[in-house]
């Protein structure tokens, strides 16, 4: 029977659930952490002094110039987006999350992820790791942002869970309503890592939390498409918001020309498959515009075609130069575009 979609994001999206495994007791033969590295989470009164709105306010008015540089990215890119569709926003996303993994340590190349967020294969050993990469993707792509409802109510609905971290959060967005959006996600960004709860995903979805709220307009905000610089910033207010405008400008720009490079090979691929009859090659270019890596069950699902019409457009494809194989293998194979 053949399913009938109506929106790919919607395919993807889903009510906010934990995604975490339960930790795992340490091994008996182990000897105990050194106790003096064991060290308790900052007094929420120590977390207020580090985060004060009025540090980041001064910082961000020193810092005016590198925020109307940010500003102004974003809002070329949130004008972009509006008319490009959700193929390209959840190209984006998948791109911006493959990015993150090399700031949290869970690297996977992005046929993997592609091929998990499509269709929920290929976890293997990474399981988790891909699922919380899912759950960022599904973040980026849909639903509300943080703040909505208030902070206590927005970040719980946000993550999926309450408790001690979630409150405190919320108590450091506190009375921030007179800075600038951009200046609250790093807030947020930073202000997660001090939270108080030693989450495995904690730096993953302190970029979600921030790439969502910080969004002018857009989808979300990209931080890790020109290398993450956004995200390491450290010190006194004003170092850290001088990395975030600043990586937040360059990722922005990454998004911007990768659009570009979309867009162009859509029109190539258009010309190069003019003489080709049925609707099968059309929704295929659809297809990889819109997924960064497809495999041929990827590609019968979503274009609706057989088998064997995916396969003969698919070779087709890669005999004029429109899309290449990435694997080099007889089975299991993967396409991308030919950007």
């Amino acid at each position: 029977m053949k399913l009938n979609r109506q929106s790919v994001l919607e395919d993807i999206a889903s009510p906010p659930s934990l995604y975490d495994a339960a930790e795992e007791a340490e091994p008996w033969f182990l000897p105990p952490d050194d106790p003096v590295d064991d060290l308790p989470p900052l007094p929420r009164s120590e977390r207020g002094r580090i985060f004060d709105p009025a540090d980041w306010f001064a910082a961000q008015g020193a810092l005016s110039g590198d925020l109307a540089a940010a500003v102004l990215v974003q809002g070329r890119l949130a004008e972009r987006m509006a008319g490009a569709g959700e193929g390209a926003r959840l190209r984006l996303a998948l791109e911006e999350v493959a990015e993150l993994g090399w700031w949290t340590g869970a690297r996977f190349g992005m046929e993997r992820l592609a091929l998990y967020v499509a269709l929920r294969v290929g976890a293997g050993e990474d399981g988790l790791a891909l699922g919380q990469a899912a759950w960022a993707v599904r973040r980026l792509t849909a639903g509300a942002e943080p703040g909505a409802g208030g902070w206590r109510a927005g970040l719980a609905a946000f993550l999926g869970f309450e408790g001690e971290a979630v409150d405190s959060l919320a108590e450091v967005m506190a009375g921030t309503e007179a800075l600038h959006p951009l200046t609250r996600a790093a807030l947020l960004l930073h202000g997660w890592g001090l939270a108080g709860e030693n989450r495995a995903a904690r730096e993953l979805e302190a970029a979600v939390l921030a790439a969502r709220h910080g969004a002018q307009g857009a989808p979300f905000l990209p931080l890790a498409l020109a290398g993450g610089t956004a995200l390491r910033g450290q010190g006194p207010a004003e170092a850290r918001l001088a990395a975030f405008y600043r990586g937040a400008e360059q990722a922005g720009l990454a998004a911007l020309m990768l659009l570009d490079r979309v867009a162009l090979w859509q029109r190539k691929a258009d010309t190069a498959l003019a003489d080709l009859s049925g609707k099968t090659p059309r929704a295929l270019v659809e297809v990889f515009a819109r997924w960064p890596m497809v495999s041929a069950p990827m590609a019968e699902e979503h274009t609706q075609a057989s088998r064997a019409a995916v396969q003969r457009n698919l070779d087709l494809m890669t005999q004029r130069g429109v899309i290449r194989e990435i694997t080099g293998q007889g089975r299991y194979r993967v396409w991308t575009a030919q950007l």
